[in-house]
């Protein structure tokens, strides 16, 4: 615990921790306080997601970037798979669509974009293993292809339609699924040395692996926590300032539901760590697409109050396409510098801009 406790003296961003237990008690204090817990929450986030990145680091650097990035990957996602189910649990399923592909959309676009753009800032060019961008690249082709077959069915006139659709959803969850179990058989196994990083010399201290890896446990499970009482928080907060459900899933959900990875991937990229901020943004927007939303789809026969369909409205289906062809297109290099990555910012504005200002009307809730 030693490590631990010097890294929260010594950085005055870990002072913020002690909005964690404070969020906690005016949740139970004052549960209708909604603004003062949308605030809470966000500055508790904040802590913990810089605490999960010192973590994560040391992790990364005993299993490498490649295993390092899908680690974070997978602790950040599990945060805004917590965050769905509960919207599922409350039928709320406009929500759950908007917040997966908003963190998809995010993911490439946002975190890529702001990665590449804080690492241009500090080395003139960069460069990364274009392998893993590649196959990641291909799962999110992939995945965007399957988002758009239940759109395009639903476009026909068919007896019992809504039966099709959810016997469609369920056989293309189960397909993404097996199709991202094989992607990691692949990167992590049978092709590793295809996606090995670049060797870096800094010769940093580190926490001890055991210490890393049981931080990691307790702040996950504390971000999960705390981004429940905030998604509950904005949802009110939405109805004040007239915002749709579709801009709360999409932008605001998102960007806070990966605030941990955030952290770590603009840290790595400012250490000339490409390859893991690549790995955290493109691995994190697979696993939403092949992993977490699939998930949902079955879950929601647990634990919704009725069965959730992959039919996105279309406005979201044409963004999660842009998104994934332009990562494509950005990372074929390998190489990059400062204002690719200030144009990645900026078509991620335009949709928030989007939906902000026209929030798209009669979405399928099913």
């Amino acid at each position: 615990m030693q490590p631990l406790l010097k890294e929260i003296r010594q950085t005055p961003l870990l002072w913020m921790l002690v909005f964690v237990p404070a969020v906690l008690i005016a949740e139970r204090a004052a549960p209708h306080s909604h603004t003062l817990l949308f605030v809470l929450a966000v500055l508790a986030i904040v802590p913990l997601a810089a605490l999960l990145s010192h973590a994560t680091e040391a992790v990364a650097a005993k299993t490498g970037d490649a295993v390092g990035g899908l680690l974070n990957a997978t602790l950040g996602n599990l945060t805004e798979l917590i965050i769905a189910i509960t919207a599922l649990r409350a039928g709320q399923y406009t929500l759950v669509k908007a917040s997966i592909a908003g963190a998809i959309v995010t993911n490439v676009l946002f975190m890529l974009g702001a990665c590449l753009l804080i690492g241009g800032l500090r080395y003139h060019v960069q460069e990364f293993n274009r392998s893993g961008a590649r196959l990641y690249s291909g799962l999110l082709l992939m995945a965007t292809v399957a988002l758009l077959a239940p759109s395009a069915v639903a476009d026909l006139d068919l007896s019992q339609g809504g039966a099709v659709m959810h016997k469609l959803s369920v056989g293309i969850a189960v397909l993404l699924i097996a199709a991202y179990g094989l992607g990691l058989l692949f990167s992590l196994k049978t092709h590793k040395e295809l996606f090995a990083s670049a060797e870096h010399g800094e010769g940093e201290a580190h926490w001890p692996i055991g210490l890393a890896v049981a931080t990691l446990l307790v702040v996950t499970l504390l971000v999960a926590v705390v981004s429940e009482i905030f998604v509950e928080s904005v949802q009110k907060a939405a109805d004040t300032f007239g915002m749709s459900p579709a801009f709360v899933g999409f932008i605001i959900v998102s960007l806070v539901g990966a605030a941990a990875e955030f952290v770590v991937a603009f840290s790595a990229a400012r250490k000339d760590r490409l390859d893991m901020s690549v790995s955290i943004a493109l691995g994190s927007a697979s696993q939403i697409a092949l992993f977490v939303a699939p998930a949902l789809v079955l879950l929601s026969y647990v634990v919704g109050p009725s069965p959730m369909s992959l039919q996105f409205w279309p406005g979201a289906v044409t963004m999660v396409m842009i998104a994934t062809v332009t990562a494509s297109f950005i990372t074929s290099s390998g190489r990059s510098a400062w204002f690719i990555g200030a144009l990645l910012i900026f078509i991620y504005a335009i949709f928030a801009l989007t939906l902000y200002v026209v929030p798209p009307t009669g979405l399928s809730t099913g």
